[in-house]
C-alpha cells in the first residue's frame, strides 16, 4: 500500500479513538526501525499520541489484546515509562482498516541517545527499567521450561549451517558504491565457525534444563530506550513480546547499550538484579553466551536478508549503522 492511501486509513482510523479525535497526524514512516510496523504522531486537544500500523503478518487481534494486556498490567504497577493504550469508543484496544490493525498509545517523552551519553547511571536506570517490567509480569501465566530463546538461535543457527552447505555465498561483486557493502564483506570475513563455537557454549543450557519463564520483551535495544537526562522515560515497542526467560532481555539491552564495556555492563546487571533479587549468579553467564549468539546470528541474518532475500530497507544509512555496530563487536572479541 502506498504511504498515501495509508495515511487515509491512519485518519480512519485515529477516529476511532475518542482521545485522538481532531488531532493533526504527522507521519513517522518507520521511525528508523525495521519491523515494517508504520507510525503516525497524533497532536491535539486531548494529548500527544502515537498512531501504529501493525505489519500484515502480525495482524492478529488475539495476540494484539495479549500485549496490550500486558502494557496495561505495567502501568497498573506504576510504571510511567510503559506506555498506555488508549481503548476505542467500543472499549477494545485496537481498530481494523484497510486490513491491518492499529493500536494508539500515549506520545512518550524523551530521547534514546543512551550512546551520546554512556553514563553509569543511565545504565543502571535502565537496566533497573527492564527489572521493574519483568516485575510486573512475572506472575502472568509462569511457567518452566527451557529456554525458547535458546531454541530460536539453534534453528537459525541450523538453517545459516544449511544455507552455506548449500553452495550460497553473498554476491558482494556489484554495488561498489553500496555503504552497506564493506560492512558486509568484513561480516562474511568474520563468520565462519564462529557462530558454530558460540552455539557449542551455549549448548550446556540443553533442553534438559528447566528454568522459569514469563513475557519478555524480546527486542529491548537502544533505540527503544527514551531517556530525560539520567531517568528512563520509556521503553518502546512491544511488539516481540514472548514469553521467554528474563536473560534474553537482559542479553539484548546490555548488548545494545553497554557493547562490550565491563564497568557499563557490570552496572547494569548490578542495577538489575538489586531488583530482581531471585536472580541466580550463574544467569550472568548466561547472558555473555545469550547476548554473543544473539549479535554473530544477528550479523548473518543482515546478509541472509541483504543478499539472498533482497529484503529492501527504506533507510540505507540505518542498516549500515546497525551491521557496523555488529560488526565492530564482533571484531573485538577474541577468537576462542
Amino acid at each position: 500500500m502506498s504511504s498515501f492511501p495509508l495515511d487515509l486509513a491512519a485518519r480512519a482510523a485515529l477516529g476511532q479513538f475518542p482521545a485522538g479525535s481532531g488531532a493533526i497526524l504527522t507521519p513517522l514512516g518507520n521511525a528508523g526501525g525495521f519491523s515494517g510496523a508504520r507510525l503516525w504522531r497524533a497532536q491535539g486537544d486531548g494529548g500527544d499520541f502515537c498512531l501504529k500500523v501493525w505489519p500484515a503478518r502480525e495482524a492478529d487481534p488475539q495476540r494484539l489484546a495479549w500485549i496490550h494486556g500486558l502494557m496495561r498490567r505495567a502501568r497498573e504497577a506504576g510504571l510511567a515509562f510503559v506506555p498506555a493504550v488508549e481503548p476505542t469508543a467500543d472499549g477494545v484496544t485496537w481498530v481494523e482498516r484497510a486490513s491491518l490493525l492499529w493500536d494508539l498509545t500515549n506520545w512518550m517523552p524523551g530521547r534514546a541517545d543512551f550512546h551520546v551519553r554512556p553514563t553509569t547511571g543511565r545504565m543502571r536506570a535502565a537496566c533497573t527499567a527492564l527489572a521493574l517490567l519483568h516485575n510486573a509480569w512475572e506472575k502472568v501465566a509462569p511457567r518452566v521450561g527451557t529456554i525458547p530463546g535458546i531454541a530460536r538461535r539453534r534453528e537459525r543457527a541450523a538453517a545459516w549451517r544449511r544455507l552455506l552447505a548449500s553452495g550460497w555465498r553473498p554476491d558482494l561483486s556489484g554495488g561498489a558504491g553500496d555503504p552497506v557493502r564493506p560492512w558486509a564483506e568484513r561480516a562474511w570475513q568474520l563468520l565462519p565457525g564462529r557462530i558454530e563455537r558460540a552455539m557449542d557454549q551455549l549448548a550446556r543450557y540443553d533442553e534438559r534444563l528447566s528454568l522459569p519463564l514469563q513475557p519478555c520483551l524480546c527486542d529491548v535495544w537502544h533505540d527503544h530506550v527514551l531517556f530525560d537526562g539520567a531517568t528512563v522515560t520509556g521503553l518502546l515497542d512491544y511488539g516481540s513480546v514472548k514469553v521467554d526467560h528474563v536473560a534474553v532481555d537482559l542479553a539484548r539491552l546490555l548488548g545494545s547499550l553497554a557493547g562490550d564495556d565491563p564497568v557499563l555492563r557490570a552496572a547494569g546487571l548490578w542495577a538489575y538484579t538489586a531488583v530482581r533479587l531471585q536472580a541466580n549468579a550463574w544467569e550472568d553467564q548466561l547472558v555473555e553466551l545469550l547476548d554473543r549468539t544473539g549479535t554473530l546470528l544477528a550479523a548473518a541474518n543482515w546478509l541472509v536478508w541483504l543478499y539472498r532475500d533482497g529484503r529492501v530497507f527504506e533507510d540505507r544509512e540505518a542498516v549500515v549503522q546497525r551491521l557496523a555496530a555488529l560488526v565492530r563487536r564482533i571484531e573485538g572479541w577474541q577468537v576462542p
